[in-house]
């Protein structure tokens, strides 16, 4: 049985959509060919897809903004007869993207102005984040980087790739090198394995990150070819993109596993997207999920201010709560990150319910996940006046609430 009702079990596979159901295995498993076939065109979409009005002429608008480009594979996710579907809302494009609300965006995470060198984003100390394409295997309809991603905005990204080398080598403080895009593992072996190689020969760089939704767009990339490609060049770690239960499908799974036999830790990054993953049950069958793919979840993030992005938008309250359904009601692993990727550039900011009630120089008053009121010690040269014998042992105490009243109100 499936944990979540909405989905498909985990062994199950991709339905194929009837337009290709006459086509080889051999050719559907071979991701080529499923770039090949990738749906761009409106006029290769209707046939498929009943469109409503406003996807009709979003999809006619998108090549204006951001293109739109769907594998076959991932095409077999997309809810027919559900135009508000969770797979649907992804990658549809609608015309509410055109629309632009006054607090978005082009570059909501203020990247352009970190640039020191074209491609390469230097904001935090010690890491920086390389931007090696501005191509996917299919485009998000919430992308943070739609300004640049797919060719067809109104900026374009020019990687300087030896720029980006000299620059590296010379800023020693930088230990950890992101590569993203657009999606890194659209290249070739042969072309990731440059780019690998010459990042892993800068002797201060001690470990290397690719940011990746191809496990779930494309799984059949990632071949065992590629993974003995990948063993070569450890510590690498993969951060994955999953927003729904259901794309953890049969064949993400077993792409998945052959990440993790090849020793390469994999943590999932989710958008906290309306309609899609805004709901706490969702949110548990998606972590469980990727915890039985060997997937430890990472981060959620806050959907960022990107112009268009408005009807995808969640609130940070939905957020607050959907972490608060996890910490405690399942295992710790489970349990991601929630975070604000601060807007016009100020780094990620994690967003926690709020577990600590009060705090002195004496003690710390907090809450557990089932709404229990605890106290703890706070370590201080000397023991506050009122600090019972259990306190002095060290041992969080429950707290009646009047308790409470008395002492942290007077």
């Amino acid at each position: 049985m499936s944990d979540n009702k909405s989905g498909p079990a985990d062994s199950e596979s991709t339905p194929r959509h009837p337009a290709w159901q006459d086509v080889p295995d051999q050719q559907w498993n071979n991701w080529l060919w499923q770039l090949q076939n990738r749906i761009t065109r409106r006029e290769q979409l209707e046939p498929l897809l009943p469109l409503t009005a406003e996807e009709r002429a979003g999809v006619i608008l998108s090549n204006s903004k951001l293109a739109m480009s769907i594998t076959p594979y991932f095409f077999g996710l997309v809810e027919r007869d559900n135009p508000d579907g969770p797979i649907r809302r992804q990658v549809i494009p609608r015309v509410e993207e055109m629309k632009r609300s006054p607090w978005e965006m082009d570059d909501p995470c203020g990247e352009d102005s970190s640039m020191p060198v074209p491609g390469l984003v230097h904001r935090y100390p010690d890491r920086v984040l390389f931007l090696v394409t501005d191509r996917c295997a299919a485009y998000c309809r919430y992308c943070t980087r739609s300004r640049v991603v797919s060719g067809v905005g109104d900026q374009r990204l020019d990687t300087n790739y030896e720029a980006a080398f000299d620059y590296l080598r010379q800023h020693q403080e930088v230990r950890d090198v992101l590569l993203s895009g657009g999606d890194p593992l659209l290249f070739a072996d042969e072309k990731l394995e440059f780019l690998l190689s010459r990042l892993r020969a800068i002797p201060h760089i001690e470990f290397l990150r690719i940011g990746t939704r191809i496990p779930i767009f494309l799984p059949q990339r990632i071949t065992a070819e590629f993974c003995a490609m990948l063993r070569k060049y450890h510590p690498l770690w993969i951060s994955i993109h999953a927003n729904h239960p259901r794309e953890i499908t049969a064949e993400a799974h077993a792409a998945l596993g052959r990440l993790a036999d090849a020793g390469v830790p994999l943590g999932n990054q989710s958008v906290l997207l309306r309609g899609v993953n805004d709901d706490p049950a969702v949110m548990k069958a998606l972590v469980h999920r990727l915890l039985r793919a060997r997937v430890r979840p990472y981060y959620i993030y806050q959907c960022d201010l990107i112009a268009g992005s408005a009807h995808l938008r969640s609130s940070v309250r939905k957020g607050i709560e959907i972490i608060e359904a996890l910490r405690g009601h399942t295992t710790g692993y489970a349990v991601p990150q929630f975070v604000i990727d601060a807007p016009g550039g100020g780094g990620k900011v994690p967003i926690n319910p709020n577990y600590v009630l009060h705090m002195n120089d004496d003690r710390v008053l907090i809450r557990n996940y089932e709404g229990r009121l605890f106290e703890y010690p706070e370590a201080t040269e000397l023991l506050p006046k009122r600090t019972t014998a259990k306190s002095v042992r060290g041992e969080a105490m429950v707290v009646a609430p009047s308790r409470i009243h008395e002492e942290v109100f007077g």
